[in-house]
């Protein structure tokens, strides 16, 4: 199975900007899509985006453009770089790959949007 990791949730001001970066153990073509989903205090976790195996990228309302979902294949990453952040968007960020071994979900980073 392809281990993920997150990096780069950090302590940020409000309208400042994050790089969320999803780092795969393994090849990241295995999946057919891959996506960033977060959980807020006291919400259920959501989908923030996603990107398919052809690099079709959908976006939730509440983040449309403000954050992009990109990755690199032969980096074995996925990011989501994330602009004009708000206090809403402090969450646990979390990375999910979707393959044919099933889902695979990474630990999470934090983000914390605050003055």
């Amino acid at each position: 199975q392809v281990q993920l990791v997150e990096s780069g949730g950090h302590l940020v001001q409000p309208g400042g900007s994050l790089r969320l970066t999803c780092t795969a153990s393994g090849s990241i073509f295995s999946f057919y899509s891959m996506a960033w989903y977060r959980l807020a205090p006291g919400k259920s976790r959501e989908v923030v985006a996603t990107i398919t195996n052809g690099s079709i990228t959908n976006y939730r309302d509440f983040v449309k453009g403000r954050f992009i979902i990109s990755k690199d294949t032969a980096k074995n990453e996925m990011y989501l770089q994330m602009n004009d952040l708000k206090p809403e968007d402090t969450a646990m960020f979390y990375c999910q790959g979707w393959g044919p071994s099933g889902v695979q979900w990474g630990q999470g980073t934090q983000v914390t949007v605050s003055s």
